[in-house]
C-alpha cells in the first residue's frame, strides 16, 4: 500500500498537518477527522468569523474562519470546520460538518463538501461532491464531478491496489486526489478510488481502484451515430 507520500508531497505546508500524524495509511485521517475538530474548536466552543460573508449565509456550530476569505452568498457551513485563510467559497455551497479547508482554496458554485481534508490551493469547482475525501495541493477537481462515498451494498469500502485488496472498515470513504492531479468536468470516482499526484483526468471518465501518478487518463470514443428520422418536437 502506498504511503502518504506518494499522494501528497507538501503536507508540511498544511496548517492543520498535525491531521496527518501518525497515519499508517492514506484513508486514516479521516478516521480522525470528528476526534481532531472535537479538540480543536468543539471542546473550546469557537465560533470565528474572520471572514467576507455575503448575504443570506448560515454558519453553524463550531468554526474557525481564515482572515482574507471570501463567503459567497447564499452559503451554508455546518461545524464543525476549519477553513483557512484566502479562500474564496462561491454562492450556494454547502460546507458539511467535519471538514478542513486549508489556505488559498477555491471552493465553487453549488460544491458540497463533507467530511473531508481539501489542501492548500486546491480548486473544487461548481456542482461537485466531495465526500469523505482527501484533496491534495494544488489539485483540481472539474465542475460536475462526483467524488462518491458510499458502496451501492453499503459494505465496508476497500481499497485495490495492484491486485491486492485493503478493507478500510469504513462505510463511507470517497476518493484520494494527489497533489497538483487534476480531473476534469463530469468526472466520478467509486469509493477508494486513489489517484497518484501530477496524473490528469481528462473529462467525463469513471475512475475506480488506484491510479498512479504522473499519467494521463484520456476517454474513449463509445458512442453509436446512426440515423434518426426527421420528428418535428411540439
Amino acid at each position: 500500500m502506498k504511503e502518504l507520500s506518494y499522494y501528497f508531497k507538501h503536507i508540511d505546508e498544511f496548517s492543520e498537518k498535525d491531521i496527518f500524524k501518525d497515519t499508517k495509511f492514506v484513508w486514516e485521517p479521516l478516521n480522525k477527522l470528528d476526534n481532531y475538530l472535537s479538540q480543536k474548536v468543539v471542546s473550546k466552543n469557537l465560533k470565528i468569523n474572520n471572514a467576507t460573508t455575503g448575504e443570506f449565509c448560515c454558519i453553524t456550530g463550531n468554526y474557525i474562519i481564515g482572515e482574507g476569505t471570501k463567503i459567497g452568498a447564499n452559503t451554508t457551513i455546518e461545524g464543525p470546520v476549519i477553513i483557512g485563510k484566502n479562500v474564496t467559497i462561491q454562492s450556494g455551497a454547502l460546507i458539511r460538518p467535519g471538514t478542513i479547508i486549508g489556505d488559498n482554496v477555491v471552493i465553487g458554485h453549488g460544491c458540497e463538501a463533507k467530511h473531508s481534508i481539501i489542501q492548500n490551493n486546491a480548486k473544487v469547482q461548481s456542482f461537485t461532491f466531495c465526500g469523505d475525501s482527501i484533496i491534495g495541493k494544488s489539485s483540481r477537481i472539474g465542475s460536475g464531478t462526483i467524488l462518491a462515498n458510499r458502496r451501492f451494498d453499503q459494505k465496508n469500502i476497500q481499497i485495490k491496489e495492484n491486485e491486492e485488496k485493503y478493507d478500510t472498515n469504513l462505510q463511507f470513504f470517497g476518493a484520494i486526489i494527489g497533489d497538483s492531479s487534476r480531473l476534469g468536468a463530469n468526472c466520478t470516482t467509486s469509493p477508494g478510488t486513489c489517484v497518484g499526484s501530477y496524473t490528469w483526468v481528462l473529462p467525463g471518465i469513471k475512475l475506480w481502484g488506484f491510479i498512479p501518478e504522473e499519467k494521463r487518463l484520456i476517454p474513449q470514443k463509445e458512442y453509436i451515430v446512426t440515423d434518426n428520422p426527421k420528428v418535428e418536437l411540439k
